[in-house]
């Protein structure tokens, strides 16, 4: 088969999202596919035997990690070139719109996939007041295309009942061979610790520092488990914030870390914390489950998908005062039951890999081509 993807975000910006599309994008091509990738600029022109095509982009004022790009004629020459079998629009915004345009015009068949909850996003911004609009927008968007997929069963059935059709889940997928528990690091940890004690209590988050992922609702935490150390592992618009949410507590933040490094932090923290309530999956409790460090995440959105409360995991409840407090305590309270969880954590994790989640999407796309070529066999 040959796949044009068109994405709003991709190397070398480093997200959940962009880890899904360079691992599907690497298990096509080794599947035999020829796979072309539309990105705003700054990408390597080739990723793991596709071609990228960067469009020149601009950043978005509230949110500069996300570079909004308009599709250029080039773009519409390189498909003429490239004759894909099908479309697939990830999170389509400006860039996915073209990417909408150009296939429902050349006639291509269309897939678009689900990925931020975006909708969700804007209470944080200031901008509630425009959730119902920008969710017939996206209804706008996606009902143009064949097949819609989302990365959970939540997120499938809350854009079915938004009135997108066609819906469909896209298993989840980790890298059991990077992220796992041998990589535990004293090193790793000291650096983590950024120079406070080791009091056996050293928690960590790993992802964007931005409004949406709720990181102050850890500051309790720190506030209320002695000995609590906290390691922030990533940048982003909040961070400044942050710092004087957590300031005079004992949290590091460390930046950006890759390869190794970061699964060796995952591997040596005690407790992994991810108090975003607007996921829709959230691959990075899936890291840290299969490096075998014990997590407490949002019963909201994505996360019970992954997460099954008191087996593999801690569940807690945004909406309800001192639970995820209480969770933390009660993850880190019994010593066995921790190792429990570990072990049980990382087991779940070994059941997807990303191979199976690329075989399943290859389905999807094989099914919809069926389907077509029967449609004008008709």
């Amino acid at each position: 088969m040959k796949i044009a993807f068109f994405t709003e975000t991709f190397l070398p910006k480093v997200d959940g999202i962009v880890t899904r599309l360079t691992k599907t994008v690497e298990h096509l091509v080794a599947a035999g596919d020829e796979v072309l990738i539309v990105c705003p600029e700054g990408a390597p022109e080739q990723y793991m035997g596709a071609r990228v095509l960067g469009v020149p982009a601009m950043p978005l004022p509230l949110y500069p990690e996300l570079k909004l790009a308009l599709p250029r004629p080039a773009v519409s020459e390189a498909l003429d070139q490239f004759q894909p079998d099908l479309v697939h629009v990830v999170n389509p915004a400006v860039l996915g719109l073209g990417g909408i345009w150009l296939a429902r015009t050349k006639q291509i068949p269309l897939v678009a996939s689900y990925h931020t909850h975006l909708p969700k996003y804007l209470e944080h911004y200031g901008m509630g007041m425009l959730e119902p609009l920008l969710w017939e927008l996206l209804k706008a968007a996606h009902n143009q295309a064949r097949l819609n997929l989302c990365t959970s069963t939540a997120m499938v059935q809350e854009l079915s009942d938004k009135g997108i059709q066609h819906t469909a889940l896209w298993q989840r997928g980790v890298d059991t061979d990077l992220f796992r528990p041998s990589l535990r690091s004293d090193a790793l940890r000291r650096r983590l610790l950024g120079g406070h004690s080791d009091s056996g209590r050293l928690l960590l988050y790993i992802g964007r520092l931005s409004a949406e992922k709720q990181i102050e609702r850890i500051r309790p935490v720190l506030d209320q488990l002695e000995g609590a150390r906290l390691a922030l592992v990533g940048d982003g618009p909040h961070r400044q914030q942050l710092e004087k949410v957590f300031e005079g507590t004992a949290t590091t933040f460390v930046g950006y870390l890759a390869g190794e490094e970061l699964a060796g932090a995952y591997a040596s923290a005690d407790a992994f914390l991810f108090p975003s309530s607007t996921e829709t999956l959230g691959l990075v409790l899936l890291e840290a489950m299969a490096a075998g460090c014990p997590v407490v995440g949002a019963n909201r959105g994505g996360i019970p998908d992954i997460v099954t409360d008191g087996l593999n995991g801690c569940l807690y409840e945004p909406d309800q005062p001192g639970s995820l407090e209480a969770a933390v305590r009660r993850l880190l309270g019994n010593p066995e039951e921790r190792e429990a969880l570990r072990q049980a954590a990382r087991q779940e994790a070994e059941a997807w890999g990303w191979a199976g989640a690329t075989a399943q999407l290859r389905r999807y796309y094989r099914d919809l081509l069926a389907g077509d070529r029967l449609t004008l066999a008709a």
